[in-house]
């Protein structure tokens, strides 16, 4: 039988070989691991999940449990990732992460070796510096885990500690040897830019969720109107994109309603769907006119301040007529059909002909469309993502999802205009979305 301690070591090479077969097990062993480090870490860009994939990926091969400790950008703990060989003994690895007070600036060797740059070897006695003080009961936890020697080696990208991977050998696994703490380094280097381009997808992406809810202000309410809107992002693209809806009051009394889609998914895209939205916005105030004179007023300014990208725009006009109705007028920019769920419950696709995109630089002719509103009618207004959603394994087309969405929209006739979006999503994106939505919906009130 061999000892735990033996087996990993004759894998990873530790242990001495006999014969030129031994050495090249050995080496393959060692690109095996690298490899797997790059290949598996690659796959994500949640810094959460790659902290796990990391440790995992060393234990038991490397250490009998590990941790990865990232950094926030005041060298604080961010988060932290963890394995541990036996799954019995993750609760107290649990215990004694969570039950740290002081976080990273506690524990002098890891202080140590985030400041020397160097990997940090810790056997015997000293082995016990790696615990802080954060009061018996995560004391009791970490004996419980026996450590018996650790690596704690630095990850560091573009010349900056961003965190450390701590390797901890426990009972009677012997200490790692000149060669496992190469290659726990080379792993480190390689982690280490994984988490660090992490870390900056996110940072990247929470800087455009937040640029984009910032413009996602709540809609006006009326005694004649009620609107409700939502938005969600899409949670297989890489970052948001550039949906986004409007509505506002203008001086006369009449309701502006706007949805949008910008092309891309990236921090430019919302920074673009911003400049588009403060466009329509201010020169729907400046001047009120037709929606199509608005997006007519809208092309041109984008055009000669050098817009850059395409965007498909719905505006509408909600107004009352002399005999005191509601006239809708709208205007489309090569944007989804509006769709009008009458009071009894009938669905009608508000269809036009195409007009040309927004931000192509070329002019076009734009129409405005009327349709007369009841009490109890309601307007709904979205962008593909609703509509271009998987099922089945494959990609609905816009008809396809333009058809399933009326269906779905007529057994919700009656329904409250907040729950009527609420249960619209959740019939339509039962799951992640695939784009990101925005969606508003107008009720004509009794």
């Amino acid at each position: 039988m061999v000892a735990r301690g033996e087996e990993v070591a004759t894998v990873l090479g530790a242990a001495p070989t006999t014969g030129g077969q031994g050495r090249d097990d050995d080496a393959w062993a060692r690109l095996s691991l690298l490899a797997d480090v790059s290949d598996t870490l690659i796959r994500t860009l949640d810094t959460g999940q790659s902290a796990d994939h990391l440790a995992r990926l060393v234990v038991p091969r490397l250490a009998d449990w590990a941790t990865v400790t990232v950094l926030a950008e005041d060298g604080a703990d961010q988060l932290t990732g963890r394995a541990h060989r036996d799954a019995d003994r993750l609760a107290d690895l649990d215990a004694y992460l969570g039950g740290r007070t002081a976080g990273v600036r506690s524990q002098s060797a890891l202080v140590a070796a985030l400041q020397s740059g160097q990997p940090l070897r810790l056997a015997d006695g000293n082995v016990a510096v790696a615990r802080d003080a954060a009061g018996p009961r995560v004391q009791a936890a970490f004996d419980r885990l026996d450590p018996t020697s650790a690596v704690i080696v630095p990850l560091a990208a573009h010349g900056q500690v961003i965190g450390a991977l701590s390797l901890m050998n426990s009972g009677v696994r012997p200490p790692l040897t000149d060669a496992e703490v190469a290659l726990a380094a080379e792993i480190a280097r390689r982690g280490s830019l994984a988490l660090d381009n992490a870390r900056l997808y996110t940072r990247q992406l929470q800087v455009a969720e937040t640029l984009q809810r910032s413009l996602l202000t709540p809609p006006p309410q009326s005694r004649t109107l009620e609107i409700a809107v939502r938005y969600r992002p899409a949670g297989r693209h890489t970052l948001v994109g550039g949906d986004f809806y409007d509505a506002f009051t203008q001086a006369d009394g009449s309701t502006v309603l706007v949805v949008g889609d910008v092309a891309g998914h990236s921090v430019e895209a919302a920074a673009a769907m911003s400049q588009l939205r403060s466009t329509v916005r201010t020169l729907a105030c400046d001047r009120p006119g037709s929606p199509a004179d608005t997006l007519t007023r809208t092309d041109a300014v984008l055009t000669m301040t050098g817009f850059g990208t395409l965007a498909t725009v719905v505006v509408a006009l909600l107004d009352r007529t002399p005999a005191g109705g509601l006239l809708l007028r709208w205007s489309s920019a090569g944007h989804l059909p509006l769709m009008l769920l009458t009071a009894d419950g009938r669905v009608r696709v508000l269809d036009t002909p195409p007009e040309r995109l927004l931000g192509t630089g070329e002019p076009s002719v734009r129409t405005d469309h009327v349709a007369g509103l009841r009490p109890g009618d309601t307007v709904l207004l979205y962008t593909d993502g609703l509509v271009e959603q998987r099922h089945d394994g494959r990609r609905a087309t816009i008809d396809e999802g333009v058809r399933r969405l009326r269906a779905e929209l007529a057994e919700l006739g009656g329904v409250p205009v907040e729950r009527l979006c609420d249960d619209l999503l959740a019939r339509v994106l039962p799951g992640p979305a695939d784009d990101d939505v925005a969606l508003l919906a107008v009720r004509c009130r009794p």
